[in-house]
């Protein structure tokens, strides 16, 4: 049978694809751009969710982006069979429910809209569903949070180093990757949401003081006091919430993920190669 994934592109399709490879299965995969020939993948041109060519009969259908469009698009479709559907979402449709910021809180209920609109589509095809739930992803270089920061300060040779005290637990793209893969031959994960965390703890301070000792080169730092990020908050919008949650922790549990995936995430030991 034939597996299609919705961003074979992204971080984690960058890990997911290899995996799938080494495990025999033919693997179907939609970008919006051209892609290079890849052997085992066949690349379709399209966008969920009404530009998808015609599909044949599939045994797990993965999905990497935006959860509204893949849900509306598979409630649409008719599907030859009940093929296995696994989705990422955020721990953001946790961490930012009650953010002091319209917008994200707009985010976490998004997602969380989301989900419950996969979980109908998919009971409606009779399909089992898993939907894991990452905190901060970073591996392949292609994240928007901790690559940008690290290439930024690679170019201008300083480091910034905000202070803040909570918690995080970056995930690597691979250990999800790995989740996906164990998700699609266990049972006993079908209509659970999991959340996906790092196997590492750390304070935002050490995270970042982590990120910069994985620099290639020498970079300044730059300590950044509480007192001026709170001003930056007042007068920055765009920043208050991310300024606001520095001394919040964000982490998952991942009690699930290890009981029945038997997935441990790595700890978080970055080196230039992931930025």
């Amino acid at each position: 049978m034939t597996i299609l994934v919705f961003g074979g592109s992204s971080q984690i399709g960058h890990f997911l694809l290899p995996r799938l490879l080494e495990c025999g299965e033919s693997i179907l995969s939609l970008s919006r751009q051209p892609r290079p020939e890849q052997a085992g993948v066949t690349w379709l041109h399209g966008q969920l969710p009404d530009q998808v060519p015609v599909l044949p009969a599939l045994s797990a259908i993965i999905s990497f982006g935006p959860l509204q469009p893949f849900a509306d698009w598979l409630a649409a479709t008719p599907l030859k069979g009940a093929p296995r559907v696994i989705a990422t979402s955020s721990m953001s449709a946790e961490t930012k429910r009650d953010s002091a910021v319209p917008a994200e809180r707009a985010i976490s209920q998004l997602l969380r809209e989301g989900e419950s609109a996969l979980a109908a589509a998919c009971a409606r095809h009779g399909c089992a569903w898993t939907v894991l739930r990452p905190t901060l992803i970073y591996g392949a270089g292609l994240d928007k949070s901790l690559t940008p920061i690290a290439r930024r300060a690679r170019r201008l040779r300083i480091f910034p180093l905000p202070g803040g005290h909570g918690l995080r637990q970056p995930v690597h793209a691979d250990d999800i990757a790995q989740a996906v893969v164990a998700a699609l031959a266990c049972p006993a994960v079908a209509g659970r949401i999991l959340p996906i965390g790092g196997g590492e703890r750390l304070s935002f301070v050490e995270m970042f003081r982590r990120v910069r000792r994985s620099q290639p080169g020498a970079t300044l730092p730059l300590p950044l006091p509480g007192g001026l990020l709170r001003a930056c908050a007042r007068l920055l919008p765009r920043l208050r919430g991310p300024l606001n949650r520095l001394d919040t922790d964000l982490i998952a549990d991942n009690g699930e993920l290890q009981r029945l995936l038997g997935i441990h995430p790595r700890a978080f030991h970055p080196d230039p190669t992931m930025w």
